[in-house]
């Protein structure tokens, strides 16, 4: 590839002496879209100029060449061909560039001048419509944010599906709904100093007032008000969704026909999941080291429509008890007919992306071959509605609520033709007979030979002239040619067009009429052809309702389906689900942790948490014992319940909650100049913040990131509060190393211990990965430390460490190490100015610690007395 920053100097963009008429045409073009590529057709291919050329070629890896578009004024220029756009957009709008679409509006013709052109389209990460870019699995949504004062309003839309969604939520909700909507592109005004950890966009004139916004909206959905649609008292929420229509506006030139009816939500309804759960229970993305995230081992689903929708259930989890019973009994009944359920996976696997293809429908940009599978898949939903028996059953009820598409069906199937071409206008599109004017072009076409042949015989005929034939040639076209010693038979009718040394040319004007319409077929043919096709397109396009109802419900039943398949293939049961505090577990596993273990390996356990007896669970154990595994499949089983799925248990009986909270791992925020403790006291914090009485909190070695008695002291006040009705008393499982907390079991009523069985012969230990009531004593850190494969002097040196502290504590005149290890130990516990471990100091400050009533201290109280034992284990 040619040096980009040595050409860029060689064509200034700015020559302006005898520019020509189309690289004024191009000026005027790029004038309107300073910030996107600008493709601009010429003939068979897009082609930039400028800088669009030199990052077009360096986005693409193309030659960047130059062509001279005026006297002294060459400009560097990257092109691609125009059938092959699809290939190439990608690539350009994940370089984080927008593109606009600029096309020849008028046909080219013989000495034909300047093409009118003009822009059709700007595409932006998110109003992308094209399959080859798009993931079928996962929504792509462009997000609008109106900020107010401690609020904002929220809409978002897939315009690839016509999903068109408005909220008002508390400002403090923002990052968990951006979480879970993960949107590829967010128009936000300049003015909203929220921070947001992904790309804003401040489009200029797409944010409008209040009174604006009504205005636009009311006129786009041709209503008097927003009552139907929910939100005739959420202004921010309107303005929100204004600016979407607006942005639309402005790069699709979309109307009212080509977005689904816009629905107000509210998150009321839902779970949120902030993004420390998300990660932590790997719900869409695997661990640090990879594997399978809880969607990739759920999702038996066989559409794509199913496949978003799924996604769109597991990360918004309900918290409602009819919908989440309805949608057990659907996946219930799926579960109870294997025959009609093996049939439906036949019939959705035949099923395309028909939301995304109608789409295409609508912008007339979809092919004929998509069509064609768009029919097959409405077909293949008909035959759905007849295996599945009417009546009581839920997914009959379902599918009998939508519409029929036998109209829309026999309209494809009347007008393509069986296997029709990628594009239409090559003759192989629209079936014979629809079109007379059609069928006479493509029969001239095609038998254009044949019709020369018989004009040739009849005028023999006519004239006697055996010899005469007919030629052609690209100055005359088609003539008669006829030999010297005959040109006293010819008719007068026949004109003379060229003498050659034995014979001469002549044309005749039905001749001339027959070349222009054997030359003209061709394009006749496609002209035609294309303006049928669109024509079914425009039709097709009629029946939105139709579509977008048979999608949801298409969708919906696919979801089922699938949860029963998953129900059925991984041992799953229906949860009991109630208004209660308890969460009961019998046999309970981890999908995540089983899916990558032989099958069988896996060692269930039981839990129960929330009633009287037990709220917090102080879960004690070795590393690697599993406690981690254990509390976060009570949040996954617990999650599954609450999307209204099977879960992987013996029994289950799941009391609703409101939100799950976890924080585990260790993980820096180098970026932000966090440390690890940071960012554990914040995820905490945050935590304490938002959780009810009806959350489930998850969490794991809180306190480690900082001096054991300073996170001891933490971790003991954290477990108070959380116990505490009358603070928080939320449901709790709290995994520890720290052996002091589980004395908390004989002053907090509802705090149990559990830990993890293990069993010791001679120096092995084997983790039984059984979780038992009772404490651990220990955390056996020098097993791990030998599977981890420490060299075995370390192990040996660890050993004798151990003992040694175990028995006389650091400071003992006859603690017995060697002297290298006694010197760092005391070096690095001097560094710190932390106290030494098992000092007498330490029992002075545990009893000042179980003598505080924490119950009554509020959180400033609680880091107040935290400093000032931190100031006495520094003394």
């Amino acid at each position: 590839m040619e040096d980009v920053t040595s050409l860029s100097s060689q064509f200034p963009a700015d020559a302006m002496m005898n520019e020509t008429p189309l690289r004024t045409q191009y000026l005027s073009i790029k004038k309107q879209y300073p910030d996107s590529i600008v493709l601009f057709r010429l003939g068979d291919f897009y082609e930039t100029f400028d800088k669009d050329a030199e990052l077009t070629s360096r986005l693409l890896e193309i030659t960047l060449t130059s062509r001279e578009m005026g006297k002294g004024n060459r400009v560097p220029m990257a092109g691609i061909p125009y059938h092959a756009l699809d290939a190439y957009l990608g690539r350009l709008i994940h370089g984080g560039t927008s593109v606009a679409i600029c096309e020849q509006t008028q046909q080219s013709g013989p000495d034909q001048g300047l093409l009118d052109r003009s822009v059709v389209r700007v595409i932006t990460p998110g109003t992308v419509l094209e399959s080859g870019i798009l993931d079928g699995k996962i929504n792509n949504y462009l997000v609008a944010l109106t900020p107010g004062t401690s609020e904002i309003g929220l809409a978002y839309c897939d315009i690839s599906t016509s999903e068109f969604a408005t909220t008002q939520i508390p400002l403090s909700l923002l990052s968990f709904e951006l979480e879970r909507l993960n949107p590829a592109e967010i128009l936000a005004p300049e003015t909203l100093k929220y921070p947001l950890a992904r790309p804003v966009s401040s489009p200029a004139n797409c944010f409008l007032n209040e009174t604006d916004s009504r205005k636009l909206l009311l006129e786009h959905f041709q209503v008097e008000n927003f009552t139907a649609y929910g939100c005739e008292t959420l202004p921010l929420a309107i303005t929100a969704a204004a600016t979407i229509i607006r942005y639309l506006q402005f790069t699709q030139g979309i109307d009212s026909t080509q977005l689904g009816s816009m629905h107000t939500y509210s998150l009321s309804k839902f779970m949120s999941l902030d993004s420390h759960t998300r990660r932590n229970l790997e719900l869409f993305n695997g661990g640090p080291s990879g594997g399978p995230s809880l969607l990739s081992i759920l999702d038996k689903t066989k559409t794509p429509m199913g496949a978003r929708l799924f996604r769109q259930w597991l990360g918004q989890p309900l918290i409602e008890m009819e919908p989440l019973k309805t949608r057990q009994d659907a996946i219930s009944w799926f579960h109870q007919n294997p025959t009609i359920r093996d049939q439906t996976a036949v019939l959705l696997a035949k099923i395309a992306d028909i939301e995304r293809i109608f789409k295409r429908i609508q912008l007339s940009i979809a092919s004929p071959r998509e069509l064609q599978v768009f029919r097959q898949s409405l077909e293949a939903m008909e035959r759905l509605k007849q295996i599945i028996p009417r009546g009581s059953n839920p997914i009959g009820r379902l599918i009998q609520s939508g519409k029929t598409c036998k109209a829309i069906t026999d309209l494809i199937f009347s007008t393509l033709q069986d296997n029709p071409s990628q594009n239409p206008g090559d003759g192989y599109t629209i079936k014979p007979g629809l079109s007379k004017a059609l069928d006479e072009a493509k029969f001239v076409s095609s038998n254009a030979r044949e019709l020369i042949a018989k004009i040739e015989v009849a005028e023999r005929e006519n004239t006697g002239i055996n010899s005469l034939k007919i030629g052609y040639n690209r100055i005359f076209g088609y003539y008669l040619e006829i030999t010297r010693p005959h040109l006293d038979k010819i008719p007068d009718i026949y004109i003379r067009r060229q003498t050659l040394a034995n014979a001469e040319r002549f044309v005749t004007t039905e001749l001339k009429e027959y070349e222009n319409t054997i030359l003209t077929a061709a394009e006749r043919t496609e002209t035609l052809e294309k303006e049928l096709f669109a024509d079914l397109c425009r039709q097709v396009a009629e029946f939105q309702e139709t579509i977008y109802s048979t999608s949801k419900i298409l969708s919906q039943i696919d979801c089922f389906f699938g949860m029963a398949e998953t129900a059925i293939q991984y041992q799953l049961v229906r949860p009991t689900l109630t208004e209660t505090q308890e969460i009961s577990i019998v046999g309970g596993r981890h999908p995540i942790v089983e899916f990558s273990l032989p099958p069988g390996s896996f060692v269930p356990n039981d839990l129960t948490i929330g009633n009287n007896e037990c709220s917090l669970m102080l879960l004690t154990g070795p590393n690697m014992a599993g406690k981690s595994t254990y509390i976060r499949q009570a949040a996954i089983i617990t999650l599954m319940a609450q999307i209204g799925s099977f879960v992987p248990a013996a029994s289950a009986s799941i009391g609703l909650v409101d939100r799950i909270f976890t924080r585990v791992g260790l993980h820096d925020d180098l970026t932000a100049g966090q440390s690890t403790f940071m960012v554990e006291m914040m995820e905490t914090a945050e935590i304490l913040h938002h959780a009810t009485k009806r959350s489930l909190v998850i969490l794991d070695e809180i306190g480690r990131g900082t001096s054991t008695y300073d996170g001891l002291a933490i971790a003991w006040t954290i477990v108070r509060y959380l116990h505490n009705e009358n603070i928080l008393g939320c449901k709790t499982l709290f995994a520890t190393h720290y052996h002091e907390l589980t004395h908390l079991e004989k002053e907090l009523e509802r705090v149990k211990n559990y830990t993890v069985a293990v069993k010791e012969d001679s120096e092995d230990v084997i983790f039984l990965r059984q979780i038992i009531k009772g404490r651990s004593g220990r955390s056996y850190g020098i097993h791990v430390a030998r599977l981890a494969g420490m060299p075995k002097s370390i192990i040996r040196d660890a050993i004798e460490t151990l003992k040694s502290l175990e028995d006389n504590g650091v400071n003992d005149a006859n603690f017995k190490l060697s002297r290298r290890t006694r010197t760092n130990l005391n070096r690095i516990a001097s560094k710190e100015n932390q106290m030494l471990l098992f000092s007498p100091l330490s029992d002075e400050i545990l009893k000042e610690l179980k003598s505080l009533d924490t119950s009554r201290m509020t959180p400033i109280d609680a880091l107040i007395q935290l400093e000032k034992l931190h100031q006495k284990a520094s003394e």
